[in-house]
């Protein structure tokens, strides 16, 4: 399992990050718009393909507009009860805006498109999500606004070639989770080329560890587990697929993934 000796090298976001934890539960204090402000002017200096820019961020406080997309993410209390909300947007219509001036359309867009903006938008939310905890915040990433990209879309009434690729849940936090395990390091890194790592003892020896941290570490906060917890899980929620209507949703919204 993880390696848990310091190292000799750190920093304030090293140790940020290695504390991090989602937190569901929020202090009823507010989350001062300014600070919003700050936390995504920051975020914006993510990466971007090519500086494409190509995401949108819809900062939710109404508590009907939050109640209606916690209807979405399977009820989700934490998703009506943030104090603020920020809804990660894959955004096309600055470049359709750019090609249509010149003559051009990207309908019928391609994977590539899709993809890129996409993950823009997962590295604004990475960073957002960094800078609201060096001012004190946590908060939950939620996928599950994906459950129906249609009705989050109406929700927030985003405009064609927009989707919401995740949203967050931010407060002041009321709790303070154990930490998670994560999987050996040996096993997710390789060195060169695919399948040469250091110390690695193969999937199957892999596996079979993480599944006992992670379900000796739910058992100790309660929640009950099988033996092979990980594993399990991962056969439960990908058989059958998940969110099998997501391509076909996406594609009425403008975004083709061909």
């Amino acid at each position: 399992m993880p390696d848990s000796r310091p190292s000799a090298y750190t920093s304030e976001t090293i140790e940020l990050l290695s504390k991090r934890v989602s937190v569901r539960s929020y202090k009823p204090d507010p989350v001062p718009e300014a600070m919003v402000e700050a936390i995504l002017k920051a975020a914006f200096r993510a990466p971007t393909s090519s500086n494409i820019q190509s995401y949108s961020v819809i900062v939710v406080r109404d508590r009907e507009v939050l109640r209606r997309l916690a209807a979405i993410t399977s009820n989700q209390k934490h998703v009506a009860e943030a104090p603020v909300f920020l809804a990660f947007c894959a955004d096309l219509t600055r470049i359709a805006f750019a090609l249509e001036r010149r003559g051009h359309s990207i309908a019928d867009n391609n994977m590539e498109t899709g993809l890129v903006s996409s993950i823009d938008a997962a590295l604004v939310g990475m960073s957002a999500s960094l800078a609201a905890e060096s001012l004190g915040l946590q908060g939950v990433m939620i996928g599950a606004v994906r459950n129906d990209a249609t009705a989050s879309a109406k929700i927030l009434d985003l405009p064609d070639r927009v989707y919401c690729v995740f949203g967050m849940c931010l407060g002041w936090p009321a709790e303070a989770p154990a930490q998670k395990p994560r999987m050996d390091y040996a096993s997710m890194v390789h060195y060169e080329r695919y399948g040469a790592q250091r110390g690695a003892s193969g999937m199957a020896a892999h596996l079979a560890a993480y599944d006992a941290a992670l379900a000796k570490h739910y058992r100790a906060t309660g929640r009950a587990t099988t033996d092979d917890s990980w594993t399990h899980d991962m056969d439960k929620k990908f058989h059958p697929w998940l969110r099998d209507k997501l391509r076909q949703q996406l594609k009425e919204r403008g975004f083709d993934f061909r």
